[in-house]
């Protein structure tokens, strides 16, 4: 009701008297636009940002107060560095009480305002002076010797204010008390760190399965909710994330890549500047392009994965991805920021139509990407245990001794010899292809590490190649002939 009520009342006409004087402050804008000086922002992927703004001021010898409006609203005060020349900080201070018509009443508790009361049938004006009393769910206040509460009855009521509470500002204002040796007007640097600045990286790629190339545009998206504007800054963007992390999650396979990028480096993180200087507005959500790349030879892989040498219930998908690479030689030639990418294909028409999308982590120049964009419509596989027979070792294994003690002492020893089953799996692969073309599916079959217990596997027929990725798993690249399926068997011998 307060928020309402406030809103009728303090929006419409609400009239405040000024204080005679005020204190020194940062020269400002004739505009009343802003306040700031020569900004420059530097913004980082963990909603942090480093804020550096470069004023001319007149500062006084000895003690005195200045005041810095229009910095971040969601400024950090710890860690704020000024620098002048000869000039000290001896005391800082936030004012982060915005002028709102309902802090302006919270202010004015204990305090004595004007009621103006418009009759709507006449027009005439009837002026009270109230004190309030409270705005706790409600405007109470005391007119006379009555008490009374405000009702938002939609009667033309506004209030007149004496003047501004010295801690309620109309924009985020620093306040610092300097001692300087020398008077005169000279360069003031203040920087600190905020949140609510942050950006993202999005990457629209348009595929072209007939040339086998994809044309890769990336954006850097802004976005500012710290409060303030920040006007005609020079922007740095910094990929990576300084509090630690590992720039976001990597989905699908990405094989990082072993070359530098040609950007600048700070420390571990790569810069992407803004060209030419932009103005961040509050509550503002702005795009910059910055990667554009044309023809990055690219191609469609299929791809499903095959469990522990067991049966599937019933066919399943394979899935559909996109694979390029990042180098500079025939790749997009470029560090890859963490983001999203989206993948279009023109139809028949020659409009391009939304296919899937897929995240990556920061990526390095020289990295080979195959981003899952969905399930195959057309391209299925089913892995079957054809036939599992036990084979019996050539040799039995001692596998256990038994010490037996009695009364502390070993009275015999007993050992047990027990033969080790091994087992030989013919695993039967069906692929269908409703495609009329021919597809390759890469086929991953996981789980031959067994562990410690069980690592004793060997392929002893196959009728595709295979090739052993690591011990537990063995890729096949199947070639389905169009609108048609294919066998593919696979004989494993193991201890398990």
């Amino acid at each position: 009701m307060i928020t309402r009520l406030l809103a009728t009342t303090l929006l419409a006409t609400a009239a405040i008297a000024l204080p005679a004087s005020s204190p020194a402050v940062a020269q400002q804008d004739p505009t009343g636009e802003t306040a700031q000086g020569d900004v420059s922002v530097t913004i980082y992927q963990n909603n942090q940002a480093l804020v550096q703004d470069i004023r001319d001021l007149n500062i006084s010898r000895g003690t005195s107060r200045i005041e810095f409006p229009d910095v971040s609203a969601m400024i950090r005060p710890q860690t704020l560095s000024f620098n002048a020349a000869g000039t000290s900080i001896v005391e800082q201070n936030f004012d982060f009480d915005l002028l709102t018509p309902q802090k302006l009443m919270e202010k004015a508790v204990g305090s004595t305002v004007t009621l103006v009361r418009t009759n709507p049938a006449t027009g005439a004006e009837v002026r009270e002076r109230a004190e309030v009393l409270s705005v706790v769910g409600g405007v109470v206040v005391r007119i006379g010797n009555r008490i009374e509460v405000l009702r938002d009855d939609g009667l033309p009521v506004r209030v007149v204010f004496d003047g501004v509470p010295e801690n309620l500002r109309a924009r985020p204002t620093l306040s610092v008390t300097l001692q300087s040796s020398q008077s005169g007007t000279r360069p003031a640097q203040i920087r600190y760190l905020t949140p609510g600045l942050g950006w993202s990286s999005d990457y629209v790629a348009l595929y072209n399965e007939v040339d086998g190339t994809v044309d890769m545009q990336g954006w850097v998206t802004l976005t500012n909710n710290t409060g303030t504007t920040f006007h005609d800054a020079n922007t740095l963007l910094v990929a990576g994330n300084p509090t630690g992390g590992n720039g976001g999650p990597r989905r699908d396979m990405v094989r990082p890549g072993t070359e530098t990028a040609d950007r600048e480096q700070l420390g571990d993180f790569y810069l992407y500047p803004i060209e030419g200087r932009t103005t961040i507005a509050n509550a503002q959500t702005k795009q910059v392009s910055f990667l554009d790349v044309q023809g990055v030879p690219a191609r469609r892989v299929y791809s499903i994965s095959s469990n522990w040498l067991q049966s599937d219930r019933d066919f399943r998908p394979a899935s559909s991805a996109i694979s390029f690479s990042s180098s500079s030689d025939g790749g997009l030639g470029d560090a890859l920021p963490a983001g999203t990418v989206r993948f279009y294909q023109r139809d028949s028409q020659g409009n391009p139509q939304f296919i899937g999308e897929n995240g990556i982590g920061h990526t390095p120049m020289g990295s080979t990407l195959s981003l899952r964009t969905g399930d195959a419509f057309d391209v299925f596989m089913q892995a079957e245990v054809e036939d599992r027979e036990v084979i019996t070792a050539a040799e039995y294994e001692r596998s256990a001794r038994y010490r037996v003690y009695e009364d502390g002492e070993l009275t015999r020893t007993i050992e047990v010899d027990r033969s080790v089953d091994y087992y030989r799996t013919t695993m039967r692969y069906t692929f269908t292809n409703a495609k009329d073309e021919p597809v390759t599916v890469e086929m991953m079959q996981g789980g031959l590490d067994r562990g410690w217990w069980g690592r004793d596997f060997r392929v002893i027929s196959e009728d595709v190649e295979g090739e052993q990725i690591n011990y537990g798993n063995r890729l096949y690249r199947v070639t389905v002939p169009a609108n048609s399926e294919r066998v593919v068997r696979v004989t494993y011998e193991s201890r398990w």
